[in-house]
C-alpha cells in the first residue's frame, strides 16, 4: 500500500480543457494557412505558379547534377515555407483538422515557443526525408503534412500518459500529465494502436493518393515527409519536455 507524503498539499481535481478552447498559436497558424491560401485563389493561375516556384520545396534545387531555376536563398526557406502552401481546399481542411487537434494538446503541454520549435523541426525533417528519397526529383512539395505528422506523435506520450490529480492550479489539464518515456511507448496498447493507425494509413496514402495532393508534379501523398515529421516530433517532444516528477511516496 502507498501513502504520500504527509506535506503534500491538498489535491485539487485538474480543470477540463475542451479541445475547441485550442491554444491562439494552433489557431493563428490555422489561420495563416487559410488566409495564404485565399490570396493565392484569389490572385489568380500565375501568382499560384510564382508561389510554387518561390515557396515549395523542389529537391532538384539542391541535388541532383543538372542545375535547376530557383530563386536565390529558396534552397534554404523552401525546407520551412512548403508547409503554407496545399494543393487545393480539400487538402488544407484536412490538415487543418489534424493540426487542431493534436497540436492543441502539444501547445498546451510544452507552451507557445516549444510549440513552434518542434513544428519547424518537424517540417525542415519531412522536407529533408523528401530530398533524400526523391534526390534530384523536380516535383513541387507542399503542405503542412510534416508539421502535423509531428504533432501527432508529440502528441501520443501525452494522451496515453498518466493523468495525475493537479497539486496546484498551474498544473491542470496537460500540464498535469505524467507523458509516457520512450520505452513505455510500445508496453502502451492504446499507443501502439494508434502508431499503427498512423503507419498502415500514411504508407495507404502514399501508395493510393486517397488523402489529397501534396507532392503536385505527380499528385501523390508525400509520405516520407509524413514519416520523416512524425520521427523528428517524437524526438523532439522528449527534448523540450520536462516531464513533471511524481510525488514522493511510501510504502
Amino acid at each position: 500500500e502507498y501513502q504520500l507524503m504527509s506535506e503534500m498539499p491538498e489535491v485539487v481535481p485538474p480543470a477540463k480543457e475542451p479541445i475547441f478552447k485550442a491554444p491562439g498559436v494552433v489557431l493563428a497558424l490555422i489561420g495563416l494557412f487559410v488566409a495564404i491560401h485565399l490570396v493565392i485563389q484569389w490572385a489568380g493561375e500565375d501568382w499560384r505558379v510564382w508561389s510554387l516556384f518561390a515557396f515549395s520545396f523542389i529537391p532538384a534545387r539542391i541535388s541532383g547534377g543538372v542545375p535547376f531555376p530557383a530563386i536565390y536563398g529558396s534552397q534554404i526557406w523552401s525546407f520551412l515555407t512548403y508547409a503554407f502552401l496545399h494543393g487545393n481546399w480539400s487538402h488544407l481542411f484536412s490538415n487543418c483538422i489534424w493540426f487542431l487537434v493534436f497540436g492543441t494538446v502539444v501547445a498546451r503541454r510544452l507552451g507557445t515557443a516549444k510549440f513552434l520549435l518542434l513544428c519547424a523541426i518537424s517540417t525542415i525533417t519531412g522536407a529533408a526525408a523528401l530530398l533524400v528519397t526523391h534526390w534530384g526529383d523536380g516535383g513541387n512539395v507542399i503542405g503542412a503534412s510534416g508539421a502535423v505528422s509531428g504533432l501527432m506523435a508529440a502528441a501520443t506520450p501525452v494522451m496515453f500518459g498518466t493523468r495525475l490529480p493537479a497539486v496546484d492550479p498551474d498544473r491542470s489539464g496537460e500540464a498535469s500529465i505524467i507523458p509516457l518515456k520512450p520505452s513505455e511507448i510500445l508496453s502502451s496498447r492504446g499507443a501502439v494502436v494508434f502508431l499503427l493507425v498512423f503507419f498502415v494509413a500514411t504508407l495507404y496514402s502514399g501508395a493510393t493518393g486517397w488523402t489529397g495532393t501534396s507532392y503536385v508534379e505527380n499528385a501523390t501523398i508525400a509520405w516520407e515527409a509524413h514519416l520523416g515529421g512524425f520521427v523528428a516530433g517524437l524526438l523532439t517532444f522528449f527534448l523540450l519536455d520536462h516531464r513533471m516528477d511524481l510525488p514522493s511516496v511510501q510504502s
